[in-house]
């Protein structure tokens, strides 16, 4: 993992085209500003991991409703 260090209004770019700005520091809290082409998913990890348990979910669904349709 890269570790850096960042002050309010300095930012990384991360592959020419996605840019990461430190809005506001406030207490332990860092707001974040992300730039990124349109077509490059940004997401909260905890709502990543939503989408990916959903995706999974609709998976076995899909297993388990094949898997019943030829018995």
């Amino acid at each position: 993992m890269l570790v850096l260090s960042r002050k309010k209004n300095e930012s990384i770019v991360i592959n020419n085209d996605i840019k990461i700005v430190v809005v506001e520091i406030r207490g332990d809290k860092v707001r974040l500003g992300i730039e990124a082409p349109k077509e490059v998913p940004v997401h909260r990890r905890e709502v990543y991991e939503a989408i990916k348990r959903s995706e999974m979910a609709q998976k076995d669904d899909a297993a388990r409703e094949a898997g019943t349709a030829d018995s």
